[in-house]
């Protein structure tokens, strides 16, 4: 629920701070004093794009506020809004409110913010889109498009355990894996001939590559290898010669000079002391010794491995020139050979355009279709039995709007395919559609004043009032699913007079029962519903305001909005009347 909201320097509003609660507020006001700036700020609140056209004359940017309690009545929360504000960290105020703010500057640049933390307008929209829905005049205009059509009636049919998203979803799958196989199809087929060079030059590399079988390290493990044959008799010898320093000559005769034996001596020699000092360091001595020990182990070791003689160093080099020979064609290293080996193995398969493998994909493509062909059924049956139901419940509406003659009708017809279609269905013998992204169905509502009358597109056959009450009963009715939210409505009423505002008063208070709707009217029909009466009017030359009525300032307002004439007794005795008749309706 939105439950304050504050503007500053956006159109005619220097500064305001309006605060909302439970039921039906309505705005009103004289033309050109700002009552739409409130939805502009709502909308920018809602992620819409920011216009710089809208900052106010002299000053450097505009700044819109609002707060809001994310828990519906029975203390729950919008899942989608709770994820939104954990990654972004926002945090809430100690009420539980959360704060969201848009800022725009005379150059365009727009900055949001969402408790507190900067979060980009995506993440705004987000979290207001679980609270808040606007509808302005340019949403009659929408409701004309068949996209919209068709979003308004998924979204009737998303409601109740068996919805319309499950449908949607295995649709697009069944979807995405037969224009996947269809394409690879007609890819090999058009282009075998240069597929097939493609596979004999990845069979002849990869047959090369088998011929050698490299392994991984290979190659490093050749390189010591061939450094050490090369250089055998020079690391024999420096390896026997270091040993022989270290523990004395094999075929020594008599006492020895070894390294190992000199620091034996001198370590027993310390040993043997009786000064302290020197005592002390027979222990580091000890520690060389052992050292010195396991190096001459190592020596012993390196030079029983070395090989007798160098003949294996021709067969390594040769070795060395097959793994040279494909690391010069297919990659820098060993390693990068084998990793392109399997990358050309799996292309190998994609390219494969023998006549057993397009027959098995063509077999695949069909299989996938009929699959798809199933879905789209049950995604046409599915609509099929929601159109009716919500162009019986819209009718039903539209009868409580002073339209009680009237109908409201939703067609679910398939999309032909066209001649150039890329990507036609046969859904049966003889019946190619056009499978889209959000399935075979053309969506198109009708309408007709008069149930005598015939039944029309909606666009052909609703005047601008009708458009006005076909909208609000539409919205009313996929309302009823999303209790404690906000609905915004600027000027739904555009068109319409009479007993018919009067109507749409009456619907309004009763959707406010279940909601928080803010209504912007010129019709004081409406406004006389109002459990609070906000009006925005000019408070100087400098620029307008908003501020909350009272009772007698309602019945002022209510007059002008009656006769233009606030302070007539006549006027004042009219407004005084219909709010009572209001009141007694709400009662």
């Amino acid at each position: 629920m939105l439950t304050e909201i504050r503007i500053e320097s956006l159109g005619a509003i220097p500064s305001a701070t309006a605060e909302f609660d439970s039921g039906l507020t309505v705005l009103t006001g004289e033309t050109g004093a700002g009552k739409t700036m409130v939805v502009t700020g709502l909308h920018l609140l809602g992620g819409a794009r920011a216009d710089a056209n809208r900052v106010r004359v002299g000053a450097d940017r505009a700044v819109v506020e609002g707060r809001f309690l994310t828990v519906d009545p029975l203390g729950a929360e919008p899942a989608e809004v709770t994820d939104i504000l954990d990654s972004s960290g926002a945090q809430r105020d100690d009420d539980g409110s959360v704060i969201a703010t848009r800022s725009v500057t005379t150059d365009g640049r727009s900055r949001a913010y969402l408790g507190g933390r900067s979060v980009p307008a995506k993440s705004l929209a987000g979290f207001t889109a679980g609270l808040l829905t606007v509808h302005g005049q340019n949403d009659q205009l929408r409701l004309m498009r068949p996209d919209q059509q068709l979003a308004a009636l998924d979204r009737f049919a998303s409601e109740g355990p068996a919805g319309i998203e499950a449908l949607l979803t295995t649709y697009r799958k069944r979807r995405e894996e037969w224009l996947t196989a269809r394409r690879d199809l007609i890819d090999r087929t058009h282009r075998a001939r240069e597929l097939a060079q493609e596979a004999d030059r990845l069979g002849f590399a990869l047959n090369e590559i088998d011929a050698v079988d490299p392994k991984l390290g290979e190659d490093d493990q050749l390189t010591a290898d061939i450094h050490r044959l090369s250089e055998l008799d020079a690391l024999r010898d420096a390896a026997a010669s270091a040993r022989s320093a270290l523990a004395g000559a094999d075929d020594a005769d008599g006492g020895s000079d070894s390294a190992i034996d000199r620091i034996a001596k001198a370590k027993a020699l310390l040993e043997g002391t009786d000064e302290a000092a020197l005592r002390t360091l027979a222990p580091q001595l000890a520690e060389a010794l052992a050292v010195v020990s396991d190096v001459s182990r190592e020596l012993t070791a390196f030079t029983d491995e070395l090989p007798s003689d160098a003949s294996t160093l021709e067969g390594k080099l040769a070795r060395q020139g097959q793994l040279r020979t494909l690391t010069r064609k297919y990659a820098a290293d060993l390693n990068g050979v084998m990793a392109w080996a399997q990358e050309a193995r799996s292309r190998l398969a994609e390219v494969d355009t023998s006549e057993e493998t397009l027959a098995a994909l063509s077999q695949r493509v069909d299989r996938l279709a009929g699959e798809l062909a199933a879905a789209a059924t049950g995604l046409t049956k599915a609509r099929t039995k929601a159109a009716k139901a919500l162009g019986k419940a819209v009718t039903g509406e539209l009868a409580g709007l002073a339209m009680d003659r009237a109908a409201f009708t939703i067609a679910v017809e398939p999309i032909p395919a066209r001649a150039d279609d890329s990507a036609p269905l046969q859904l049966s013998p003889g019946q190619a559609v056009h499978a889209g992204s959000s399935g075979t169905d053309a969506v198109e509502f009708g309408f007709a004043a008069h149930r005598d009358n015939p039944m029309l597109p909606l666009a052909k056959s609703a005047s601008g009032g009708e458009l006005s009450r076909v909208m609000l009963a539409l919205e009313v009715v996929l309302a009823a699913s999303t209790a404690g939210t906000t609905m915004v409505f600027d000027e739904v009423d555009a068109g319409v007079g009479g007993r018919a505002a009067v109507q749409i008063g009456r619907r309004l208070a009763k959707l406010a029962h279940t909601h928080q709707v803010i209504v912007v009217t010129h019709l004081p029909q409406v406004a006389a519903f109002a459990d609070i009466h906000l009006t925005v009017d000019r408070v100087n030359s400098k620029g307008s305001g908003v501020r909350r009525l009272d009772d007698e300032d309602r019945v002022a307002e209510l007059a002008r909005m009656l006769a233009g004439l606030g302070d007539s007794d006549t006027g004042r005795a009219h407004a005084r009347e219909l709010l009572d008749a209001a009141r007694s309706e709400r009662a």
